[in-house]
């Protein structure tokens, strides 16, 4: 019963084996120059020396929101297109409605003006 597992298991072996080798081999083979500029802080663009208690704007999360609801809205469709010749008209009217829902829902954050960045 465990010989259909051998494979995962060797594969998952191999690609531990690799990941392992390729960081021990750029850990020792890659330039270590360090300088004051690559070692100082950097996070979104703003300058590290300012104060660390900066406000940020509400669109930086309310894009990064969006994306995250779109790509996984998109991400129902893969699976969807792999059986549709098995699902037929009910599947097919089924995604149409989910597409609908989808539309309205960018139609109505584009008319809120949430994807504009003045």
């Amino acid at each position: 019963m465990g010989e259909e597992y051998i494979n995962i298991f060797l594969i998952l072996l191999v690609g531990i084996i690799i990941a392992t080798l390729i960081f021990y081999v750029s850990s020792f083979t890659a330039l270590k120059q360090f300088y004051s500029e690559k070692v100082s802080s950097y996070e979104c663009g703003f300058d590290p020396f300012e104060d660390t208690r900066l406000k940020f704007d509400v669109r930086f999360y309310l894009v990064g929101i969006l994306f995250i609801i779109f790509d996984l809205e998109i991400v129902f469709i893969f699976p969807w297109a792999l059986v549709l010749g098995e699902i037929k008209e009910f599947g097919f009217i089924t995604m149409f409605i989910f597409l609908i829902i989808l539309t309205i829902g960018f139609i109505y954050e584009w008319s809120k003006g949430a994807l504009d960045w003045d």
